[in-house]
């Protein structure tokens, strides 16, 4: 595997690790369909949580977050309405980012709760 997505998957891995301490459930890691992909789904006291991880080994080029700009954002929420159409949800969601920065552990660790707002009727079940 290449060295930049070994660090990926370790930022993915770091990142679950970080959801599941924090108290919540996680549902699906790495999850695809065709083209489309969310690294992390979870749930939070009945709130569905689109993750989407950002590793960095440093801020050089600015922080991992701000990689997700408004055409990486719409691929986001196609993903995110196929996830809720396939699986029958009809429950609130929300999109996060969680941005890890370094090398190896210890990372740091950002995580932005509602990271981007998404008009309601895209959603699945509210239309």
């Amino acid at each position: 595997m290449a060295q930049h997505n070994l660090l990926g998957h370790s930022g993915e891995e770091t990142a679950a690790r970080y959801l599941m301490r924090e108290g919540y459930t996680l549902h699906e890691l790495n999850w695809r369909c065709g083209h489309l992909e969310i690294d992390i789904v979870a749930e939070w006291y009945g709130e569905i949580v689109f993750v989407e991880v950002k590793t960095r080994r440093d801020e050089r080029f600015g922080a991992p977050e701000e990689a997700v700009g408004t055409a990486k954002q719409a691929h986001l929420v196609r993903a995110a309405n196929a996830y809720l159409r396939m699986h029958r949800i009809d429950s609130p969601s929300r999109f996060d980012i969680i941005a890890i920065v370094g090398e190896r552990p210890p990372f740091t660790i950002r995580h932005t709760k509602h990271a981007f707002d998404v008009p309601t009727r895209t959603v699945f079940g509210t239309t």
